[in-house]
């Protein structure tokens, strides 16, 4: 599990250097969905987190959605086939 500010490079990828990036893909599946919720209750109004997962974590979005209602804006950065990238912003 890695929570980082990404470095500066010129990937093209779509992420946004100053957004903390939590990849998760090396998270046991027991804890995953509740390092992510942990991650997410840091992050202010205004501010993003950008999540990558192994597949598109849908199950996990339905249960941020239940929690928060609403409280999260989700855009997709990268879709697989390996990652799927998703910026989460909190409104």
């Amino acid at each position: 599990m890695s929570l980082e500010i990404t470095e500066t490079h010129a990937c093209n990828c779509g992420h946004d250097d100053a957004v903390p990036a939590l990849d998760v893909r090396a998270v046991p599946h027991a804890i995953r969905h509740a390092t992510v919720f942990g991650a997410l209750s840091a992050i202010t109004p205004g501010g993003a987190m950008d999540l990558v997962a192994p597949h598109n974590p849908l199950p996990l979005l339905a249960q941020v959605e239940q929690r928060e209602p609403g409280a999260f804006e989700v855009a997709y950065l990268e879709e697989g086939p390996e990652a799927w990238r998703l910026r989460l912003t909190r409104r």
